[in-house]
């Protein structure tokens, strides 16, 4: 890993389970939602809400393109009306108002992995560092809270791109950003069709398996943690 970083001078980061994970292992599915939902969520059927979720993931991906956080909170709340409906959950519109703004305002849903500052502290010193995230307009926010946006000189967001990746446009963005040709740049994230889309450019790939869902074999150079960048 070393030597391929070496090689390198920008590295893009994903930032879901890459450089931070939900706090309630969920990233839709908050501590807020399941405590006011709690109890009626418990007794719906699995499959029900493997369908509820894809339904509202469609949903989500679908419509990326945001400006602001009153937009994004008005989406998380067409987003949460759309699961207690398939769910029969009969949140009111005052349960559903609480779950958006706290899923867009609450910066302690999101969590940073241990290593995370020292990695980034590190890294900085020696490489131009980007984000390239499928997120919305809070992370901002978010990243601030954590203490990590400064150690940032670029970041390509899908809320401002209007598309998620594996999209062309997405890795598009982030080399016009940072003004360096691809086979110059590495792309770190947690999903293998992501990397792939990367690697299309000739951005070098590294699938990251802090989550265990991801720890799975690739063509990438694989790491468990943030710290085997070092």
């Amino acid at each position: 890993m070393h030597d391929l970083l070496k090689e390198r001078s920008v590295i893009f980061f994903d930032l879901g389970f890459t450089l931070l994970y939900p706090a309630s292992g969920d990233w839709t599915f908050t501590k807020m939602f399941c405590e006011i939902a709690s109890g009626r969520l418990e007794k719906c059927d699995p499959e029900l809400i493997r369908k509820a979720r894809a339904q509202g993931a469609d949903y989500l991906n679908n419509n990326q393109l945001l400006h602001n956080e009153t937009e994004e909170t008005e989406q998380f709340s067409r987003y949460y009306r759309m699961i207690s409906d398939i769910l029969d959950l009969d949140l009111t519109e005052s349960d559903i108002e609480t779950i958006s703004r706290d899923r867009t305002c609450n910066t302690n849903n999101y969590l940073l992995y241990p290593d995370a500052v020292k990695v980034l502290q590190t890294l900085v010193k020696t490489h131009r560092l980007g984000i390239l995230s499928d997120t919305s307009p809070s992370i901002e926010l978010k990243l601030q809270a954590l203490k990590i946006r400064q150690y940032f000189a670029f970041a390509t967001y899908s809320f401002a791109v209007g598309v998620c990746k594996p999209d062309p446009r997405m890795y598009t963005d982030a080399l016009q950003k940072c003004g360096c040709d691809a086979n110059k740049t590495v792309f770190i994230d947690d999903r293998p069709q992501n990397l792939e889309g990367a690697a299309k450019f000739g951005i070098a790939p590294v699938l990251i398996a802090a989550n265990p869902a991801s720890d799975i074999e690739t063509p990438y150079p694989k790491i468990r943690s943030l710290s085997e960048l070092l």
